[in-house]
């Protein structure tokens, strides 16, 4: 087993999180790299302590790689808020990630470095040696599964996209037809998360051609920098539209739809589709959604 720390926010959500994620032995609340022995929970909370509420993770990484925990967890929080997470605020809901072995660093840069690629600007979460941790107390330990109702600063659809983002991943195995693995990933999102049209659009010379889909029938064919899949292609960035009325040159395949997120799927370097989502209400989408599907989009090719 190898074990590595993240601070997240508030403990009882993150550890929640962390234990449902494939190969993850055990997850354990507590408070990292302070300056005290021992320190309470009522002590943390003044932020005199120096200590951030984390999460220690041993897991298996013949099951999961620490490249992808760090890709799960940085989906779960905001990398650009100082000191605050959800409504938290305050140096103990600090993000950070904090390691024993030495040789995990080039991993964990890597991962931070990505993060600063995709979003365009480095993350405010802190990469260090862990100094000390100290296990939360025996009323933090599973404290989500002991009160169902608990606060949870999460959003609820975080843990239903990491059953699903983990079920691709399994299911779609070594299916090597791209076609195939497509078909099969909008069945499942389809299905889980119950949007008004899911599917793919494949580039094609200087359009974009349907792919698989799920939902009412849809345009066939759409160019280079039109609408919002033809603008994530060019852009090559993820689209989250609250309004699609309200975006120039948007493409109404159905008066139904009323918000959209698209995500470029790269291979070699380039967009070699997109994945678009429909919904029938205003601003389903937002930033949970563009983390995790960009998760769902980088296997599904």
């Amino acid at each position: 087993m190898e074990t590595i720390y993240f601070a997240g926010g508030c403990f009882w959500g993150v550890e929640h999180f962390f234990k449902g994620v494939d190969g993850v032995a055990d997850a354990c609340p507590g408070y990292a790299n302070g300056n005290t022995e021992n320190p309470t929970y009522q002590e943390v909370y003044t932020d005199t302590t120096g200590f951030a509420e984390t999460v220690r993770v041993r897991y298996n990484p013949g099951r999961v790689s620490l490249a992808e925990l760090c890709k799960l967890f940085f989906a779960i929080i905001d990398p650009f808020s100082l000191n605050r997470q959800g409504h938290d605020e305050g140096t103990r809901y600090r993000t950070g990630i904090f390691y024993e072995n030495e040789a995990d660093r080039p991993v964990l840069e890597a991962a931070f470095a990505a993060v600063a690629k995709e979003l365009g600007q480095a993350p405010v979460t802190e990469l260090g040696p862990l100094c000390c941790f100290y296990p939360a107390e025996e009323y933090h330990q599973d404290y989500l599964d002991k009160n169902p109702e608990g606060y949870c600063h999460l959003p609820l659809k975080a843990f239903r996209y990491l059953r699903l983002y983990q079920d691709i991943r399994l299911y779609l195995g070594d299916e090597p037809d791209a076609v195939a693995r497509m078909a099969n990933t909008a069945a499942l999102i389809h299905e889980r998360m119950g949007f008004f049209w899911t599917g793919f659009y494949i580039v094609r010379g200087e359009e974009l051609v349907l792919g698989p889909f799920q939902g009412p029938s849809a345009c066939f064919r759409i160019k280079f920098g039109r609408g919002v899949c033809g603008t994530a292609w060019k852009e090559a960035r993820t689209i989250v539209v609250p309004d699609v009325e309200a975006f120039p040159g948007h493409i109404a395949c159905s008066a139904l739809s009323r918000s959209e997120i698209v995500v470029p799927i790269f291979r070699n370097g380039s967009v070699a589709a997109v994945l678009d989502i429909d919904s029938t209400e205003l601003s389903t989408f937002d930033a949970t959604d563009a983390a995790f599907l960009n998760l769902i989009a980088g296997i599904c090719l």
